[in-house]
């Protein structure tokens, strides 16, 4: 049996000390075949013997030395042990003896070595081994599989009677002897808790024995509890049907311990336990332990009933006992059934390298110079108060006027234009700088006057610079701020914001800028844009303006790497190909442009549709890090690497969150003087903490500053109108049927993740690998459900536009997903010959099928701790190939089999497609293939890359009377009805599915509502009566609120009144509301929804053992989650829901903290009493005032003869107070919904002044009870006398700019007023309370810098400083310094670059103003960008 054939996986040096350690084992094989006891002199001599070294040496140890000893006696009993069953006449306990009796001839083992205490390695003791192999009966038909196999002890024995062998050691030296001990086996190294998950699946086992470890883990450094069960479980899934699994494992794990009744519960589902006995300690005695063990028999066969379990034997005090109790109560083995389970031998996937070919340059002519003659435009500065203007209004919108210019000569818009209530508040700065244009377009009206005003407020900030100096780094991408006199210091020159809306000729605008740094001799510009398509737009707007088409010249011409040959040209590129690096010897697209322009370039250069650079600088969110996009983080290049070019951004949807705002550089919102924020991330912090008030701030602060320009075409005319599909009773089943199959696909998640070693009993095990399975799953359910509402409802589209056609009109539907890549894999799957005639669904249902067949988590991961201690979970690889959890795998295939028998809904889109046909619908999309009908067939059909262009045109001449697009289609794109245009029906203009990006859904919408209409459309939002559609509302609702917040400087605008304050379900109030409907749920207050069904339904915890859980799943999970829940509970949670939310609104509106944004203050006078200037803007002079206005109301009182009609009115009651003698009605009001479910009775009260909402149950506290009629009119009457015919009040707002003072301002209400005073003036500011005005009335200190610097230095004084810095002195290595302390890490460069001096001491970053010559001057620099707030003196020592 024993051979000196070595194992070729083992390295030498284990395989040197295999054979050493069974050289001592043959040595020792001859004293027990004497019958003689091995003492540890005989040991010591034999490992010398074979080792060559002693022990002191370091060569060997006293564990190896013990293997040894198993080993010599695993040869034993290979060599003696058929006669040992002949003399025994085959029966295990006649045995029993004599292996007992070559037991008690080897040492026990008093000594341990660092891998014996790591992987738990006590060999079971032989007499307990031969008890093993018999509870599992081993025959010659057997295949027996040992998961930990040590040192062969159970191996042996499973060989002599007669079973074939398949063993597994992880440990790497006990393998590579057993390769030795067993030279025709193959063993494998993989850890034994995932066994079933990598041996192969050609290897299935009858019989499994096993001792594996009982808290131990591969790679972890502490105890886990459920070692046991995973290496259990894992062998279980491994086993056979039919087969025998025998196990020695800890005394407790066993089914009656609570601990572990559960998991048996669930092993019986696979396989029944028929034997249980715990095993005393002294059996362990000679391997160095006395741990109580414990014996279990699981046969692979599924319990009747999973929660009933065998009684356990007892505690067998030695091993016969326990061989007593094993031929009683042990059953035969179960016949063996077959198992077959196909083996797919994946190969890796290998790419050819890629070749590089070097680009020659070439060289492109330009097109033809075209030199007109311009002149400079002429206006006048005029103020914008108005005499007597027209008074203010509840609209959102107002008439878009000149406010602080008049252009003579010029033409108005030709379509009216508005712009925000809130942006109508406030004037630009008056500028200076003065254009030069072609006589002609103003003349002609080919520049309105709103669009001549872009071209001077773009001048107008292009002709200034940032505050503070930078450098920037070879890359690009690293600007730092540094001190005037630093090496390779820059300037930025100041950017400006073009962000009208769609229709308002965005493009026309641009190319006027373009044309004004034309004709002033800037004969180079760049203009970056989305699409490559959209050059056409740009030539033809370049082109109305009596310019040379051919100018603007596409970057694609010239191939990356060669140099851009133009003497003079408008480039035009898109964000995508911007993007492109590096790639070997060739230059990225930014350099190659960088180098066409020089570094010194003062031109302009223009990112259209700006919005496609967010997340510029990356961002923070729940998931973690979010990488800045490529696209963001190109265009910041070309910013800093041509920091004297004029920016001019351009977007009607500049950004829908302020993280998204990073690629704005150039508008000065962060890093220097203008700004109270340091760095970007002070702003968004600061701007966040604001909320939507901050961002509305920020859109009127630009305009203030004459940085940013935002206005829309008129919506006058324009009709809205809400189509609402009700499900059907069969589209009821249908979706219920989906959301129960999503409970099952999230429990099996869970499970999945628990069998991947992803999680375990600890917790989480691989956060990321937890975190993406769940976001994938969370995803496609989203996505699934989006597209299945969308399905649904397209039956109500199709009727709707039926009747459409039959009144005349022309319909547009806005979507958003067209099932393209879904299509285009299963269309691979089909032979090209047989697309003529294709039998294929491509339905919602697709998606998830998708989702379980490649994102579902089937990667096997083990558990490893990692350097600091922390219990964490790794992937598994084999080969180089990923190992699959055969666990997870067998439970996706049997959801995918499930998912695959429910029925489809068609897309909505081949729906549409479908039903009207090609000939009358247009599809702008960005498919290039689609399946059409044919007469009785389904076939293939090619779209080529201008049918886009085609469908468009095909709608406008009105060949087609339907027109689909997708967001392919939704950019710079017209489908209004043109008065050029042959199709002048009207628009009745669909959004079907809104998506998830608000700007985009925005922008879907400026496609039918353009300049030059016949007539304005009409939109119709489709929705279902389904709960959980409000999921897909409410983020698109919110982001609206942001999106009109900093475009609009007004959050109501953002939905351009499509979508209700309500249909925002992630505000701060929904997030209350949503606690209190956890908390009923806890305490089972929520109807016929129990905590238990909720649970088991979203698969949410809300509770643990301290009652509900501090951290509670958020508003975006809850609403996730109710995506699949079937109709009837969605209506139950989300009924109590809307009840408690609509509860905390109410409450917060009558207490007065409720935000609602822009508030229009009416009265009877408003009297400015007092304007006093707080802040002036350095660059602009643009002030803020704090302004002081006495507000008179006119009081208007129910009169008597009015509260006695009300009095008739049912339920109403005549109260009268007994303390105040005053009167009241009282009538019924909603009753609330309190945080311990139960229901508040509550009343409205009626005085002559007001109404107020009190608990029925507080009447009485409160003196209130009921009164007679004519007590009650003596009460009503003598009240009326008292009330004076006005009241007066003084309210305090401060106006003009906000930002640059945000911090200063008081933070505990951001509401926003707007008035307007009795001599016409508006005013918009934000409310300060009257502490605040008393506070800053105070006159702050005046102190020179030169004296402010001797007062610190020498008079120790300390100088309080605005934004909570402060300057005093400081003794430092015994020298008096000026010491300025309470900066933030964000302001460390700032600081520098005035000059201050850092220091690090004591491990502390100190900031130093210096105390020579240049210290006043520094000094100045602080004190210029925070004032002082106070003088103190400071007591000296």
């Amino acid at each position: 049996m024993i051979t000196e054939t070595s194992c070729p996986t083992a390295s030498f040096a284990l395989l040197a000390r295999g054979k050493a350690v069974l050289r001592a084992a043959e040595l020792l094989l001859p004293i027990l075949a004497r019958g003689e006891r091995i003492d540890a002199r005989c040991l010591r001599l034999t490992m010398q013997t074979a080792f060559g070294a002693s022990d002191a040496d370091g060569s060997w140890d006293w564990k190896t030395a013990y293997e040894a000893c198993e080993v010599a006696a695993v040869l034993f009993l290979a060599k003696y042990g058929p006669a040992m069953i002949k003399v025994s006449h085959g029966l295990p306990s006649a045995m029993l003896p004599m292996v007992a009796k070559i037991a008690a001839l080897l040492p026990s083992h008093t000594r341990r070595s660092l891998e014996s205490q790591s992987f738990q390695q006590f060999s079971t003791p032989l007499p307990l081994a031969l008890a093993v192999a018999a509870a599992a009966q081993v025959t010659s038909a057997d295949r027996v599989l040992e998961p930990s196999a040590g040192t062969g002890s159970l191996a042996v024995f499973a060989e002599l009677a007669g079973g074939s062998l398949l063993l597994n050691e992880l440990a790497a030296s006990r393998a590579a002897l057993l390769d030795l001990v067993f030279p025709a086996l193959n063993v494998t190294r993989f850890d034994a808790a995932q066994i079933d998950d990598h041996l192969d699946a050609a290897c299935v086992p009858s019989v499994v024995l096993m001792n594996s470890p009982f808290s131990a883990t591969a790679n972890v450094d502490r105890p886990l509890a459920d070692t046991t069960l995973r290496h259990v479980s894992s062998a279980l899934a491994r086993l056979g049907d039919g087969g025998r699994l025998v196990a020695i494992t800890s005394a407790g794990f066993a089914p009656d311990n609570p601990t572990w009744t559960d998991a048996f519960v669930c092993l019986q589902e696979r396989g029944r336990l028929v034997f249980s006995a715990a095993i005393d300690g002294d059996v362990y005695a000679r391997q160095g332990t006395t741990t109580t063990t414990r014996l279990l028999v699981i046969d692979k066969q599924p319990a009747p009933d999973p929660r009933v379990f065998p009684q356990s034997a007892g505690m067998a005090p030695d091993v016969r006992t326990l061989f007593g109790w094993i031929t009683a109560l042990v059953p035969p083995q179960l016949p063996m059934s077959g198992r077959f389970v196909a083996h797919v031998d994946a190969s890796a996937d290998r790419r050819p390298r890629d070749r590089r070919v070097l680009a020659s340059p070439c060289s492109s002519p330009s097109p033809m110079s075209f030199e007109p003659a311009g002149c400079e435009l002429a206006y006048e500065l005029v103020n914008d108060v108005p005499a007597e203007g027209p008074r203010l209004t509840d609209a959102l919108y107002e008439a878009y006027q000149l406010q602080s210019i008049r252009i003579p000569g010029a033409q108005p818009h030709p379509t009216k234009l508005v712009q925000s209530a809130a942006m109508a508040s406030v004037a630009p700065p008056k500028p200076s700088y003065r254009p030069h244009l072609l006589p002609a377009l103003m003349a002609d009206g080919v520049l309105s006057d709103a669009q001549l005003e872009s071209i001077i407020y773009a001048g107008e900030a292009h002709a200034g610079f940032l505050a503070g100096v930078w450098t920037v780094d070879e890359t690009f991408d690293q600007v730092r701020a540094v001190s005037e006199d630093a090496e390779g210091e820059v300037r930025f020159r100041r950017g400006w914001f073009l962000g009208d809306g769609t229709g308002a000729g965005k493009g026309r605008q641009v190319a006027g800028i373009l044309l004004d740094n034309w004709l002033k001799g800037r004969r180079r510009a760049i203009w970056v844009s989305k699409s490559d398509k959209l050059i056409e737009d740009a030539q033809r707007d370049w082109a109305a303006l009596g310019m040379e088409r051919l100018l603007v010249t596409p970057l694609s011409r010239f191939r990356q790497g060669t140099p851009i040959r133009l003497d003079e040209a408008i480039l035009f590129t898109t964000y995508a190909t911007l993007r492109t690096d590096e790639k070997a010897e060739k230059l990225s697209r930014v350099r190659q442009i960088v180098d066409w322009v020089g570094r010194d370039f003062d031109g302009v250069i223009i990112f259209d549709e700006s919005h496609a650079m967010q997340n510029a600088a990356g961002n923070k969110g729940d998931r973690g890090e979010q990488a800045a996009s490529q696209q963001g983080r190109a265009g910041l290049r070309l910013q800093h690497a041509l920091p004297n070019a004029r920016i001019v951004y351009v977007s009607a949807t500049g950004a829908t969150t302020v993280h998204n705002l990073a690629y704005a550089q150039r508008l000065g919102l962060w890093g220097g003087a203008d700004f109270p924020f340091a760095t970007r991330a002070d702003f968004v912090a600061a701007i966040e903490e604001g909320g939507v008030a901050a961002m509305e701030v920020m859109a009127r602060d630009l305009k203030a500053l004459g940085l940013y320009a935002a206005r829309s075409l008129s919506f006058e005319g324009i009709e809205y109108e809400l189509l609402e599909h009700r499900l059907t009773d069969e589209q009821v089943r249908i979706y219920d049927a989906y959301a129960e199959a999503f409970a099952v696909i999230h429990n099996n998640l869970e499970a999945a993740m628990r069998a991947a070693n992803i999680t375990g009993a600890t917790g989480t095990l691989n956060a990321q690998a937890k975190s993406a399975a769940r976001s994938a799953c969370e995803s496609a359910k989203q996505r699934f459900f989006g597209h299945l509402l969308t399905s649904m409802k397209t039956p109500t589209l199709i009727n709707a536009i039926k009747r459409d056609l039959e009144a005349g009109h022309a319909a547009v539907i806005q979507i958003v997903s067209t099932g393209e890549a879904l299509m285009e894999r299963r269309l691979a799957e089909i032979p090209t010959e047989d697309w003529g005639d294709v039998q294929v669904d491509i339905t919602p249902r697709e998606y998830v099928l998708d989702y379980l067949a490649h994102s579902f988590p089937v990667q096997l991961y083990e558990p490893f701790t990692d350097g600091e201690g922390n219990l964490l979970s790794r992937p598994v690889y084999r080969d180089g190939q990923p190992v699959e959890s055969r666990e997870a795998v067998a439970r996706r295939d049997q959801m995918i089999e499930h998912l695959a028998s429910l029925a489809p809904v068609p897309g909505a889109l081949d729906q549409i497609v479908q039903r009207f046909g090609t000939d009358e619908v247009a599809e702008v999309t960005g498919r290039s293939r689609r399946i059409i009908r044919i007469r009785d067939r389904m076939a293939v059909e090619t779209r080529t890359a201008s049918a886009n262009l085609a469908e468009a045109a095909a709608f406008m001449d009105d060949q087609k009377r339907i027109l689909v697009f997708s967001d392919a289609g939704g950019t710079g794109r017209s489908y209004h009805a043109e008065l050029s245009a042959k199709n002048k029906r009207l628009r009745v203009h669909y959004l079907l599915e809104p998506g998830w990006k608000a700007d985009a859904a925005i922008q879907g919408l400026g496609r039918t509502n353009r300049t030059n209409q016949a007539q304005p459309p009409l939109f119709r939002p489709i929705a279902t009566d389904v709960k959980a559609e409000k999921r897909f509302l409410s983020t698109i609702a919110r982001r609206l609120d942001t999106l009109g917040a900093i475009t609009r400087g007004q959050r109501q605008t953002g939905g351009q009144e499509l979508f209700r304050p309500e249909d925002n379900l992630e505000s701060p109030h929904a997030r209350d509301a949503l606690r209190q409907l956890y908390g009923l749920l806890a305490r089972g207050q929520v109807g016929s929804c129990s905590l238990q069904r909720f649970e088991q339904a979203t698969g949410l915890k809300l509770t643990d053992e301290n009652g509900l859980r501090d951290e509670l799943p958020p508003i975006t999970t809850f609403l996730n989650r109710l995506l699949a829940l079937t109709i009837e509970l969605q209506n139950i949670l989300f009924t109590v829901f809307e009840q408690l939310l609509a509860a905390r609104i109410e409450g917060a509106i009558a207490s007065g903290t409720y935000d609602a944004g822009l508030e229009t203050l009416r009265a009877e006078s408003f009297v400015v009493k007092e304007r006093r200037t707080i802040y002036t803007h350095p660059a602009t002079s643009a002030e803020t005032h704090l302004v002081t206005i006495v507000q008179r109301d006119r009081n208007r009182p129910m009169p008597l003869n009015e509260a006695l009609e009300r009095l008739l009115q049912r339920r109403a009651v005549p109260l009268r107070n007994t303390r105040s003698g005053r009167a009241a009605i009282q009538v019924p009001a909603p009753s609330w919904l309190l945080d311990d479910g139960e229901i508040e009775p509550r009343v409205h009260l009626i005085g002559p002044m007001g109404r107020r909402t009190l608990p029925l149950a507080k009447l009485v506290e409160h003196d209130w009870g009921e009164t007679d009629r004519e007590q009650f009119k003596a009460a009503w009457s003598a009240e009326l006398a008292s009330i004076p015919e006005f009241a007066t009040t003084t309210i305090y707002l401060v106006t003009g700019l906000l930002l640059p003072i945000w911090k200063r301002l008081p933070q505990e209400s951001t509401r926003v007023y707007r008035l307007q005073t009795d001599a016409g003036e508006r005013i918009i500011g934000r409310k300060v309370p009257l502490g605040w005005f008393t506070a800053v009335s105070t006159e702050a200190p005046a102190l020179a810098p030169e004296h402010a610097f001797t007062a610190l230095l020498h008079e120790g004084c300390v100088l309080d400083l605005q934004e909570g810095l402060q300057l005093r002195r400081a003794r430092v290595m015994g020298v008096n310094r000026i010491e300025l302390s309470g900066f933030s890490d964000s302001l460390r460069d700032c600081l520098r670059a005035y000059g201050l001096l850092g220091e690090i001491i004591s491990w502390k970053l100190r900031m130093f103003v210096p105390t020579d010559a240049s210290g006043p001057t520094i000094l100045a620099k602080v004190l210029e960008r925070f004032p002082i707030a106070d003088v103190r003196g400071r007591e000296r020592p």
